[in-house]
């Protein structure tokens, strides 16, 4: 593969709280998300004019899963495979406690192990409730921004409405780091097409 503007690692919590109904939703909107000519520019309107894309699952702590591996998006084609291969990606991580620490430091191994070479290195996580096994994510982003890589968050307050403090103080880090909320997963596809626009973006992008 070669070099990109981002590489960009979706990690995307499917705990126990987290309803197959609602991985639908979430894989549907981030699969609606890449098809979307907004985020398909701000992929490609970089120097290189590309990014690469994974996108892990995770639930408790030695469950985590490459659900698709690093994917290079330069055109439509490349980003309609990605969204096509997101709404056939498997739960394949039994549904658990919420190791958000471990899902984080599944990410950092994941983005290490890029094929290609990228400008920014950015890790996007997803999920519906707080750290309650494993390891600690804080000191998993401090890993990160000491590494000169981006942690952003979606929290997503169904469960527990003051998701955004924990996302915040815990888990976003590195150049740029922001973290956004959605009420619910009903509202996760206009979510993560904002956010995406922003990351892929740089930040440069109106979201």
């Amino acid at each position: 593969m070669s070099s990109v503007d981002i590489a960009l690692c979706l990690a995307m919590d499917v705990s126990a709280s987290v309803s197959f109904e609602e991985f639908g939703l979430m894989a549907g909107g981030t699969a609606a998300a890449f098809r979307d000519a907004s985020v398909l520019a701000a992929a490609t309107g970089g120097p290189r004019r590309a990014a690469a894309v994974a996108l892990l699952l995770w639930s408790g702590p030695g469950q985590q899963d490459l659900a698709i591996g690093w994917t290079r998006i330069a055109d439509p084609a490349g980003a309609e495979a990605l969204a096509q291969a997101i709404e056939n990606a498997p739960r394949l991580p039994r549904p658990g406690a919420t190791a958000l620490g471990e899902g984080m430091a599944a990410g950092l191994a994941t983005l290490a192990r890029c094929p290609a070479e990228a400008t920014r290195y950015v890790m996007d996580v997803s999920g519906d409730g707080r750290h309650n096994q494993g390891r600690d994510p804080g000191p998993v982003r401090d890993l990160a921004v000491a590494a000169g890589i981006t942690i952003n968050g979606l929290a997503i307050l169904n469960e527990e409405p003051d998701l955004l403090d924990h996302y915040e103080a815990e888990v976003i880090g590195g150049p740029g780091a922001f973290a956004m909320e959605c009420a619910d997963y009903i509202d996760f596809a206009d979510a993560i097409l904002r956010k995406l626009r922003r990351e892929l973006g740089g930040g440069s992008l109106v979201v």
